[in-house]
């Protein structure tokens, strides 16, 4: 059987059971409600950022948190409900217009699901801090190292769409840990797609891997909400059908990039998201920083 294709059955028996999970929290809980424009319209804008790679759970948190309508403890759950299905749809797009290496595609999803999987304990136990300014620090190095490229002073990379000899296990032991990381609240876009430029391959090669591995893991994970009935089931709605229009836009775009067989405006997008997932890593870090000292503060008084 084709890998990619058993990639996507494995995507499609998953969301089946999000959509019976759904369904059956509706009952369990006695869940109502339409979805609100304001949700619709935040589903729509974050769908379409995630869509070209900037990802989509730091936007929609910030807009929520901003409409002031879903509790922060609902959060989490509603992020993983609401915006599963511009996941899911992100996936059948990119892995129908980006032909990447079938055997690498079902690895590196494998490996990012076994580390969410597996790796969450250890990561868990880690220093969250020290990860984020770890990571902050080397992602504005690689967009410096991209930009540069872009403006000729690099190698600006490879055209691969796969990974051969030392380079493929490499790839799969680094989604490993990156799976491992969002566990933690890391996201895996910006580090995913400066590995596989790094290892040679064309830096949209990178898109339909990170939709296939948030594809398979955000509908796992939202299980667990509808047991526990610890989403908002108004504003869930309201980002999925956002999502039906944010993700076609964008997708259009990419389209438009790959028709005319241009890959610089995708290595300064990439710049972009690298920049500015650095920047949220770094701020996120410092912010951490400041709550420790309060609470230390509030001890010793």
């Amino acid at each position: 059987m084709d890998l990619t294709k058993a990639v996507v059955a494995v995507l499609v028996l998953v969301n089946v059971a999000f959509a019976v999970g759904w369904l059956a929290a509706m009952r369990r809980h006695g869940l109502r409600g339409r979805p609100q424009l304001a949700d619709a319209a935040i589903g729509a804008l974050t769908t379409f950022l995630d869509t070209l790679g900037i990802g989509s759970f730091a936007p929609t948190t910030a807009l929520l948190k901003f409409r002031g309508k879903v509790a922060d403890e609902l959060i989490p759950g509603t992020l993983n409900v609401g915006l599963n299905l511009a996941a899911f749809i992100e996936t059948f797009l990119l892995i129908s217009v980006v032909a990447v290496q079938p055997l690498l595609l079902a690895a590196m999803v494998a490996s990012s699901a076994a580390g969410a999987w597996l790796g969450a304990g250890v990561v868990s136990r880690m220093p969250r801090r020290s990860i984020q300014i770890f990571m902050g620090v080397a992602l504005l190095l690689a967009a410096g190292f991209f930009a540069m490229s872009n403006l000729g002073a690099f190698p600006a990379g490879g055209t691969a769409l796969g990974l051969a000899g030392w380079r493929f296990p490499f790839a799969v032991a680094v989604s490993f840990v990156l799976g491992a990381l969002m566990c933690v609240g890391i996201g895996n876009y910006a580090p995913l797609m400066i590995l596989l430029s790094l290892l040679g391959m064309a830096p949209i090669a990178a898109y339909p891997i990170m939709m296939a591995s948030d594809g398979l893991l955000q509908p796992v994970a939202s299980l667990g909400f509808f047991r526990s009935g610890r989403f908002s089931h108004v504003a869930s709605l309201g980002l999925s059908v956002g999502s039906l229009v944010g993700v076609p836009a964008a997708f259009s775009i990419l389209s438009y990039v790959l028709k005319h067989d241009s890959v610089k405006p995708i290595r300064w997008l990439i710049t972009f998201v690298v920049i500015y997932a650095a920047v949220s890593m770094l701020r996120s870090a410092r912010r951490e920083r400041a709550a420790a000292r309060a609470a230390a503060s509030a001890v010793s008084h």
